[in-house]
């Protein structure tokens, strides 16, 4: 029997991205309640694992991105969300947290076989890295409260398809490691 790891997807941000006015709203609602998520799940000894998009900087260390998305506008979404000493961080170039990047070699080293995804944005990463997860037989769960959308229809959408098409648990984050 594995074990379980927290995934945060692409919530250290300078939101300065073309859709960035239409995810800033979910986004707002969705940080207070990711970070609640991140802290119960180190309290509860999870690994929390951060996979962030490079934002085209293909450096090697996350340190660049923390420091562009702390100066910019929008820190006060990205503040309570800052990895910690124990925290993994993995770099991605597309949507999927698995696409072109070691997280499954890094799951499968911890002996992982399930994720549960938080983060940003419901209806493209956080699908893609749902199905991602399937194919590659994980368990997912992902907490509808803790996913932040650009559009609301295709984000219900999006977590209809998880539960249905990849048998994902879709819940209320207040479920987890409470």
């Amino acid at each position: 029997m594995g074990t379980t790891a927290l995934i945060v997807i692409d919530m250290i941000n300078t939101y300065d991205h073309p859709d960035a006015e239409l995810l800033l709203p979910s986004a707002r609602e969705v940080v207070p309640v990711a970070a609640g998520l991140v802290e119960r799940a180190r309290d509860a000894g999870v690994p929390v694992v951060y996979v962030n998009d490079n934002f085209g900087q293909w450096r090697s260390h996350h340190g660049e991105l923390l420091d562009k998305a702390l100066s910019g506008s929008h820190a006060d979404l990205v503040e309570p969300l800052l990895p910690d000493q124990r925290s993994l961080f993995v770099l991605k170039a597309r949507h999927s947290i698995f696409f072109e990047t070691p997280l499954s070699y890094l799951l499968h080293q911890e002996d992982i076989d399930h994720v549960v995804l938080c983060g940003q944005v419901t209806e493209q990463c956080v699908l893609y890295s749902a199905l991602d997860a399937h194919i590659r037989h994980l368990r997912v769960t992902v907490p509808r409260d803790a996913v932040a959308h650009i559009h609301a229809e295709l984000a219900d959408a999006a977590l209809v398809m998880m539960e249905r098409n990849m048998g994902a648990r879709v819940c209320d984050s207040e479920e987890l490691w409470s």
